[in-house]
């Protein structure tokens, strides 16, 4: 076996390998044997057949690509041993020629990752403001949550709810069919499509009106798009809404145990203060993780990108799947194919990556590691309000898959949780030393898609 190192880029290793005469024949003398055993030929008992019918039964190409089965994937592993290669995932492998067998392998590498001093970031959390007016904005929006609709006798009017027959298409396709159908009609409201609910107002119970609107060259659905629509509507009814009155009544109504407005308002308070809070230490974290990424060199095979771009494909299709769209008619509602979806997921699957490489170099620098106590207890709070399956879902937590990923979350929140503390530090005149290069370990998920933290101060 002749083996060639032919470059080494973008984190990859490409090998040529040429196999030698002897080692080929060894290889199908081997496969010979494993397939005449199988065989079922005229005039000879299974396994009893020579070679040369063998081949002239199943073909001379058949007997060399079950040969190469078991003896490319060795050859691979001897090439990368003979080279000191440290393979970081399966190599792409192509059959470059068959007489002598040569083939190529693209080697995926150990990413590397060279941290600058992310212990000079200095940042701090916006501070949380909650309003008098946030609080009244919730609270009307309860108000129309508990609204009632009356019917009216007049023609509509912005705002209302309206019941309606709807036959449409598009180019001679149905669109929305339907009888009985509820809109309520907001001005500039973009469905079904721009100008739908202004065509409604002014109608009159009854009334049946055909008009055609354009869709926009950016509609959601990309085989409507610059289309006409054809529209054909009845009324039926028409409602209004009627606001409850802000008094006691109304915040029993909307919680029961709040005995006045004063208490719903204190409860509204407390909650869009918790949320604030919450949306500022992650917009905090993300500011300060896009500063230390920023200032990181990081290289890696595509590999990981391709990785990552399933995972996030695999996502997409349960949520298509639970709306009860396969894979290919989700493709074909916005007329693109897998391909093109995958193009499009790259940029945010290498973001992801990369993010996830740092964190982890991160973690191993500042020598955060996760306990067994740790998994038990975030198992523990995962499982304490479902107690009708808690011993199912104990044992389903417990496998070592599932505590390996459990632990890489957590030792992900743990060095969010650190390079926060670290950003908020006061910093002295000095400056630490740069981290040298060196390898990283397979990444840990990824915590939410990240801001580039460009608000921080270095």
């Amino acid at each position: 076996m002749k083996v060639t190192r032919e470059k080494t880029e973008n984190s990859q290793a490409f090998l040529t390998v040429e196999m030698e005469p002897a080692e080929v024949e060894g290889s199908l003398e081997q496969a010979y044997h494993r397939l005449v055993r199988k065989a079922n030929i005229p005039g000879f008992r299974k396994g009893k057949a020579p070679r040369e019918i063998l081949e002239r039964y199943i073909g001379k190409d058949s007997l060399l690509e079950d040969a190469l089965k078991s003896l490319i994937p060795q050859a691979y592993e001897d090439a990368i041993k003979e080279q000191e290669i440290e393979a970081f995932a399966h190599p792409s492998i192509e059959i470059a020629q068959t007489e002598p067998v040569v083939f190529k392998a693209t080697v995926p590498l150990p990413p590397t990752i060279k941290l600058d001093d992310y212990h000079r970031i200095q940042a701090k959390p916006e501070p949380v403001k909650v309003t008098e007016d946030d609080v009244n904005a919730v609270i009307e929006q309860l108000r129309h949550q508990h609204a009632v609709w009356d019917p009216v006798e007049r023609p509509v009017a912005f705002n209302d709810l309206v019941v309606f027959d709807i036959e449409s298409k598009v180019e001679d396709k149905p669109f929305i069919n339907e009888k009985g159908a509820r809109y309520q009609v907001v001005p500039g409201l973009s469905l079904p499509v721009q100008g739908f609910a202004e065509q409604l107002s002014g109608m009159q119970r009854d009334e049946e009106k055909e008009f055609k609107l354009q869709f926009p060259k950016d509609y959601s659905r990309k085989e409507m798009a610059e289309k006409e629509g054809w529209f054909k509507v009845k009324v039926t009814e028409i409602k209004q809404e009627r606001l409850p009155e802000l008094n006691d009544e109304f915040a029993k109504e909307v919680e029961p145990g709040f005995d006045t407005l004063d208490s719903l308002r204190e409860r509204v308070t407390t909650n869009l203060k918790l949320r604030a809070e919450d949306k500022a230490r992650l917009d905090f974290e993300e500011r300060v993780i896009g500063a230390v990424v920023k200032l990181a060199q990081v290289e890696f095979p595509p590999i990981l990108v391709e990785m990552e771009v399933d995972h996030l494909l695999s996502q997409q299709l349960r949520r298509w799947q639970a709306e009860g769209k396969g894979l290919e008619e989700y493709l074909a509602s916005v007329n693109r194919t897998e391909a093109e979806i995958r193009e499009e997921l790259h940029p945010l699957a290498k973001e992801r990556v990369t993010r996830s490489l740092v964190l982890g170099k991160v973690a191993e620098e500042e020598k955060i590691e996760v306990s067994d106590s740790e998994i038990d207890a975030e198992i523990e709070n995962m499982t304490r309000d479902n107690t009708e399956k808690k011993d199912e879902l104990n044992k389903l937590l417990n496998t070592p898959e599932s505590r390996d990923s459990i632990k890489r979350i957590l030792l992900t929140r743990k060095t969010i949780e650190r390079l926060s503390e670290i950003a908020k530090m006061k910093k002295s005149a000095g400056k630490r030393g740069t981290k040298s290069r060196s390898k990283a370990p397979p990444p840990a998920p990824s915590q939410g898609e990240g801001g580039k933290g460009s608000e921080v101060n270095k």
